[in-house]
């Protein structure tokens, strides 16, 4: 029986609590573990802390996480990225050299029978009106086309200046303080008024790992937690969406009927 797989928020690149290296070696491992099953990969945002594609220069390491990545795709495994808010100035460079499929919408998904809404998640929901504002700057052509201007050696070295000050770096923790002040939870709810359909809404971004049944009694809002510290991801199967863990982590998964 083939798996659709699901993960986010590895944020290579950034040293936390265990160095890029260690926990891409970790990742690779989990992309082979499942690679004798999988129908498709989806990651689901910040795969990179920051990720920027000049016309002759794309950032340096990563060798292998790109490296198995395109194994898959050589071997006929669709692999979905979805930019997040760390790596959304993704170009041509992984669709062409690696085989990546880049999603740069929410993607509404029919399988098994089953409706799946994916998306990294970063500004939506109530509130964060600063920060979707900053976004809109980010995401414009001409911010893209300003910080290519720079030569590498400033732009990466700015780029990874900005990069330091995120949660990821810093070893922020995060807390569920209850569904209702989940504001992806609200998103969720929210969008079933507009389509009741949707069985499974899957996020990341939010760096904690959420199994939460919506309010109508079917759906569920899942979040796929992060790779810092959790190594958490997502399985869909036999018409059912599982959140699991890859290894021996200290990881909580939060279920909340």
């Amino acid at each position: 029986m083939l798996k659709h797989y699901f993960a986010s928020d590895f944020h290579l690149g950034a040293d936390s609590l265990f160095p890029s290296e260690q926990r891409e070696k970790r990742i690779v491992a989990w992309l082979e573990d499942i690679s004798h099953d999988a129908a498709a990969v989806y990651l689901v945002g910040d795969i990179f802390d920051f990720w920027f594609e000049y016309n002759k220069v794309v950032p340096k390491g990563f060798t292998r996480i790109l490296g198995k990545l395109g194994e898959l795709t050589d071997r006929g495994i669709p692999i979905y990225f979805f930019p997040g808010n760390h790596d959304m100035w993704v170009s041509d460079y992984l669709p062409k050299e690696i085989g990546l499929k880049i999603i740069k919408e929410p993607l509404l998904l029919n399988l098994e029978g089953k409706r799946l809404y994916i998306s990294h998640g970063d500004g939506m929901g109530p509130g964060d009106y600063s920060y979707k504002l900053l976004k809109k700057i980010f995401a414009s052509p001409l911010s893209q086309f300003l910080f290519a201007a720079l030569h590498p050696r400033w732009g990466m070295g700015i780029a990874h200046a900005w990069s330091k000050r995120s949660r990821a770096v810093q070893g922020n923790t995060e807390e569920f303080l209850g569904k209702e002040k989940e504001w992806l939870y609200r998103y969720c709810e929210d969008f079933l008024e507009i389509d009741p359909s949707i069985d499974y809404f899957i996020f990341g971004h939010r760096h904690l790992p959420l199994d939460l049944v919506l309010s109508n009694g079917k759906s569920k809002y899942f979040n796929l937690g992060e790779w810092l510290t959790q190594q958490t991801y997502g399985v869909f199967t036999n018409g059912e969406f599982q959140l699991k863990v890859f290894g021996d982590t200290s990881a909580k998964i939060i279920r909340c009927l």
